[in-house]
């Protein structure tokens, strides 16, 4: 099954009949005909998958329409996707280690600034990716660098630790960061 199906099923399910109705008004790439059909959340987004306009990898899109209906709670699960994908939990860190990344993840992109190529590269992502986290928040670098943090815990899955991020900030001399993230940890445990 395709993991991205649950998480529009969930999303669909929170979204109520005027939202969906908001949702179809924000689609003017669809036809009138085609969204006179439209009445659920799920029927819009089988829609949409089918005009490429969003998916598992192309969730923008979808990330818009829930910001413009002002739905974050929904916006959420997305993120949740994001960061984690939706397959079995076995792939994830365990519970104490996500808690120590997301500690990690607010400090880094609080601090880490125009190195978060760099950052991104020596953490095994690659350039194609990296472009287009760049694309997708070009004015915002804060939210670039949370989205390669993203994009690092799916790739790593249950392997992703926090210690691998500091080693690579160290590695690029970003010590200060390292430290900053070293310290935040500490005083939360």
């Amino acid at each position: 099954m395709d993991p991205f199906s649950p998480v529009l099923l969930k999303i669909s399910e929170g979204l109520t009949a005027d939202n969906v109705e908001a949702m179809k008004f924000l689609c003017p790439g669809v036809g009138k005909k085609k969204l006179e059909k439209i009445n659920s959340g799920i029927q819009l987004f089988q829609c949409l998958r089918e005009m490429n306009k969003i998916g598992a990898d192309n969730t923008e899109f979808l990330r818009q329409l829930l910001t413009h209906i002002k739905r974050d709670d929904l916006v959420d699960i997305l993120d949740n996707f994001e960061s984690c994908g939706a397959g079995p939990q076995d792939d994830q860190p365990e519970p104490e280690e996500q808690r120590k990344l997301d500690i990690a993840v607010d400090v880094i992109s609080e601090h880490l600034g125009r190195n978060w190529r760099m950052y991104g590269r020596k953490l095994g992502i690659t350039d194609s990716r990296l472009d287009h986290i760049r694309e997708k928040y070009p004015f915002d670098l804060q939210e670039q660098v949370v989205e390669l943090l993203r994009e690092w815990r799916k790739l790593k899955k249950a392997e992703a630790k926090v210690d691998a991020l500091i080693s690579a900030l160290r590695l690029l001399n970003l010590n200060f960061t390292a430290d900053l993230v070293e310290k935040e940890l500490s005083s939360r445990q």
